[in-house]
């Protein structure tokens, strides 16, 4: 499986998935600098990572969006390679437009750091085949523009396409209000595309996907995508 991880000015998980993807595949990813549109040919997967891009000016992921790179990502979902957008990288996919909705200001205001309980929701997809339905695991959070927000259609069209990855629960997997942590439509914590190549989500995978991180609740997801594209 050879993989790309976008690099933005202000990204601060890009290592951490390169460790996390090479750690899983047993080659390093291509690390592709945000100015350049031209990305390999030959890639399987594309991770736009975690992180500040561009400080986040004016919003959260808009400036990234319309990085060259990112002209070069969107050719590539488009041809069907796979994209993993993590934390900020899921705000850019929102700006983009490769996944719908967007993600807003956290109910309560606060920048959020710690970790989170989700329940998998399917496994139907490239990126979750390693877990079990219904599987509760413990991932980390971080930031200040977690809470997704879509439509009426938006909301009806992932509920009904199965396109829910991930939801944020208690750690008896109920989901319910009070495991919300920052006022996300229905728990969502990460969607699929309609072509579901492309995965969005807010939680940090990779912080917890070593057993020197505390655990590794987050190793299935990229183990999923190494036997999906491989």
């Amino acid at each position: 499986m050879k993989s790309a991880v976008i690099v933005f000015p202000g990204s601060n998980c890009d290592r951490d998935v390169a460790v996390s993807l090479e750690q899983t595949t047993g080659r390093p990813p291509v690390m592709h600098w945000h100015a350049d549109p031209a990305l390999p040919e030959d890639l399987d997967l594309v991770v736009v990572p975690g992180g500040f891009s561009y400080g986040d000016y004016l919003r959260c992921g808009a400036m990234a969006a319309h990085a060259a790179a990112m002209t070069g990502v969107r050719k590539a979902a488009e041809r069907g390679v796979a994209v993993l957008g993590i934390c900020n990288g899921f705000q850019v996919l929102c700006e983009t437009g490769l996944l719908p909705g967007a993600l807003m200001r956290n109910r309560d205001l606060r920048f959020l750091c710690k970790d989170v309980h989700l329940r998998v929701e399917t496994t139907d997809t490239l990126f979750t085949g390693h877990y079990a339905p219904g599987q509760v695991i413990r991932i980390p959070i971080a930031h200040h523009d977690g809470n997704y927000v879509a439509d009426l259609a938006t909301q009806c069209a992932l509920e009904d396409e199965d396109r829910v990855v991930f939801r944020y629960c208690d750690p008896a997997g109920k989901v319910t209000e009070d495991a919300n942590p920052n006022g996300s439509l229905d728990n969502i914590a990460g969607i699929l595309s309609e072509e579901r190549t492309v995965l969005g989500l807010m939680p940090h995978p990779e912080r917890l996907a070593d057993p020197r991180l505390g655990g590794t609740d987050g190793r299935p997801l990229f183990a999923s995508l190494l036997e999906a594209l491989s």
